[in-house]
């Protein structure tokens, strides 16, 4: 019987040091929810996510409308209004090519990735403007513009230098005649059914803040990208690239049907009232500066294991009773857990100071240390501390194996359980646990 109120008691404890678990973590959530307030203070004044979009054509026309409706006599009456609509013309051809310089910027303790993105936007046009004006609708076009989407303006580091049939061009803010976030620039007037055929070369300079996608709006896309940036993360479209120490060189040849950002900006556009539907979305080709390592991120994977250290180290403390027959309070079990509880705050707090390798290192050290000098006296002998503090050494580096082999914690995590358990096994495979169980000491000294 006192086997069982043992049992239960070391899951009582288990079940409490969540408490202490659950603490940490909602400290490392409010640090990361700092870090983003630090990106978006960042973003506001240097740029934020960048995407560039574009060029578009757009040709606006408006013409009569007649409808017949009844009055309220019941009359039919004819109507004549004019309505206004625009036509839509995405490149034949485009071709952005730029380059990355990245920089680090700091808020406080926290770090943010920047750049400057100094690249060219060229494009070919060759659309024809349709002659279908139905009789006496008195069909008249206007200014058409030349739209390029900006997601942040603010990061434009001067005026972009425009160039349309190799003459420059003038541009004003705003994608259109809506406002928007880009720039655009006005043409002449052409005539139904006219041919407008041109080529188009925008040179700009542009900051922003982590992340930069380009969106892929012609029939044939050449899009090009290269920094200096050792660790990014491609995202929508996958380019092909070469990646190594002094960073990387990505390039994306998209066709317009592989993609549904020509019908995406279509509806979108729709919606807004014209030339407002670009964003970034799955077609886009980009790339985020990560860092590496994220001591929160790494930090919020690392507390996910909390309770499996803990109950390890309750096993271990459970079999040693069973084997050496000496009792250990439930205060002490507590006590152990608590150490390992705050060895996960000490690994955030250490972590924002010092490279997270070395913040596990001494978190860990810290830890082992203690537990292993507390547990000398509770277990009667420095060699059963020693002992147990190099089991838990073990186990501190497991985890961390875990942490820096993200792609491999699944099955690292799943040989390092069938280990524990196995042995288990063998050392417990010849215990009689009937007798073990009458045998077993009253709890406390």
């Amino acid at each position: 019987m006192r086997l069982w109120v043992k049992i239960l008691m070391v899951a009582a404890m288990t079940i409490a040091i969540l408490v202490p678990l659950s603490m940490v973590r909602g400290v490392i959530q409010e640090r990361q929810e700092r870090r983003a307030e630090a990106v978006a203070n960042i973003a506001a004044s240097y740029g934020g996510r960048q995407v560039v979009a574009g060029p578009v054509l757009v040709v606006p026309y408006s013409e009569e409308v007649r409808e017949q409706s009844a009055d309220a006599a019941g009359i039919m009456r004819t109507t004549v209004r004019r309505r206004t609509r625009h036509w839509t013309f995405f490149p034949e051809t485009l071709v952005v090519d730029g380059a990355l310089a990245p920089d680090v910027r700091k808020r406080g303790l926290h770090e943010v990735r920047v750049y400057q993105w100094q690249g060219t936007v060229q494009a070919r046009f060759d659309a024809q403007l349709p002659d279908d004006a139905p009789e006496g609708a008195d069909r008249r076009i206007g200014e058409p513009w030349l739209a390029f989407g900006i997601a942040d303006v603010r990061g434009l580091r001067e005026l972009p230098r425009l160039q349309i049939g190799g003459r420059v061009q003038a541009l004003a803010q705003g994608i259109g005649h809506e406002e928007g976030p880009g720039v655009h620039a006005r043409l002449k007037a052409p005539v139904a059914g006219a041919r407008l055929a041109f080529d188009s070369r925008l040179d700009l300079e542009l900051r922003g803040t982590e992340s930069f996608a380009m969106m892929p709006l012609a029939r044939d896309n050449d899009l090009r990208l290269r920094s200096s940036w050792p660790h990014p993360r491609f995202e929508g479209l996958s380019p092909v690239h070469d990646l190594d120490a002094a960073g990387f060189n990505a390039n994306w040849k998209v066709a317009s049907l592989a993609t549904e950002a020509q019908g995406r900006y279509r509806r979108k556009a729709s919606l807004a009232g014209g030339g407002m539907g670009w964003s970034a979305d799955p077609d886009a080709a980009g790339v985020t500066l990560v860092d590496p390592v994220n001591a929160y991120l790494q930090a919020e994977r690392a507390t996910k294991y909390g309770l499996l250290f803990v109950l390890l180290s309750f096993v271990a403390f459970f079999m040693f009773e069973l084997i050496r027959q000496q009792p250990i309070h439930p205060i002490q079990y507590g006590l152990v857990g608590l150490a390992i509880a705050i060895f996960f705050l000490l690994l955030v707090s250490l972590g924002e100071h010092i490279p997270f390798g070395f913040a596990y290192l001494s978190a860990a050290l810290a830890c082992i240390g203690l537990i292993g000098f507390y547990l000398s006296a509770v277990l009667g002998g420095v060699a059963r501390g020693a002992g147990f503090a190099a089991m838990l050494a073990t186990l501190y580096a497991a985890l961390y194996g875990l942490l820096v082999s993200e792609d491999n914690a699944l099955v690292l995590g799943a040989g390092l359980l069938f280990v524990v358990l196995a042995a288990i096994m063998v050392v417990t495979r010849r215990v009689d646990w009937y007798r073990v169980g009458a045998a077993m000491p009253a709890m406390g000294r």
